[in-house]
């Protein structure tokens, strides 16, 4: 497909004479199509729908959830992977990313590492993928040759595949298992993809990892139950979770989050079942990590 066709590349009609605007005009117009993004990807949320079954289905296995991209897409790749481990205490490897040119390139742009799909093959492939892993390539204009490389040696090994991208019908979509086009036109100032296509895509990432770990058990009503509470601030937000579950003063959550060494789950089967730490991390085990069974369980 030449560049010069997608949708992604075309002119933007409604900020042709963006140089010539005011201030306020500017940041209207830019405001105006960011407004498109929430439609576009509401029409793609039964496909997203799938996409988190799949993840869900094969995390639980054991498998990990990959993030491939090159620029732009390579990073927000890394923004949602890193962020899964402190929200969510996953180990490094459940969720991660390989980016073209390598972490360097996140704060150093290396565009022409973007060019070889052998490249993106040959990162990927000392992951030593299987039938439990999950790989989504993450290009806008769906024809960067590294994702494709990287989602092409990845279905080879039997992991199931996505493709991430602003354009209809895309190159990569056509090799994936499943494909997210999420077209929210053309950009604003021709091209930039860092604009709507980024936020498009950074919000769609944060649904499907926020969605999987939900389902995952690391979610209790709507609070993060396995943050991992490293700092001060993150140990005073575990302290109010327990006071908000358990209904305790900020002195007994304090003092329960000690004994179990800042861990918000096991405090929380505790004072909800009125349990010691032990008893509490083995219904934690039996109920694979899930509170509410835990709590059940405990009080048994």
């Amino acid at each position: 497909m030449e560049l010069s066709s997608l949708t992604t590349e075309q002119r933007n009609p409604n900020s042709m004479n963006l140089d010539q605007q005011n201030t306020y005009d500017i940041l209207k117009t830019i405001h105006q199509e960011d407004a498109k993004i929430h439609q576009a990807i509401e029409d793609l949320l039964p496909i997203i729908d799938q996409v988190v079954e799949a993840v869900y289905q094969r995390l639980l296995r054991g498998g990990r959830l990959i993030y491939v991209g090159a620029g732009t897409s390579g990073r927000l790749g890394y923004l949602d992977s890193s962020e899964c481990q402190p929200t969510f205490m996953t180990p490094p490897e459940m969720v991660q990313t390989i980016m073209a040119g390598g972490v360097d390139a996140f704060f150093q742009a290396s565009e022409g590492s973007e060019d070889q799909e052998s490249q993106g093959k040959e990162d990927i492939a000392v992951k030593d993928l299987g039938p439990s892993d999950v790989v989504i390539g993450i290009t806008a204009s769906g024809r960067t040759p590294y994702p494709i490389g990287a989602v092409k040696h990845a279905k080879e090994q039997g992991a199931f595949t996505v493709a991430l991208t602003c354009n209809e019908g895309s190159e990569i979509g056509q090799i994936t298992d499943q494909a997210i086009d999420v077209v929210v036109g053309p950009e604003v100032l021709t091209g930039s993809t860092r604009m709507k296509a980024a936020t498009a895509h950074k919000m769609i990432l944060n649904m499907i990892s926020t969605t999987t770990m939900v389902k995952l058990g690391k979610v209790y009503e709507n609070l993060m139950v396995d943050v991992q509470a490293n700092n001060v601030k993150l140990r005073d937000r575990a302290k109010r979770i327990i006071m908000d579950i358990a209904e305790v003063t900020y002195e007994v959550a304090e003092e329960t989050l000690a004994k179990t060494n800042n861990h918000v789950k096991p405090a929380i089967v505790m004072l909800k079942a009125d349990v010691d730490y032990e008893t509490a991390n083995r219904a934690l085990d039996e109920s694979d990590g899930y509170v509410r069974e835990a709590i059940e369980l405990a009080k048994q």
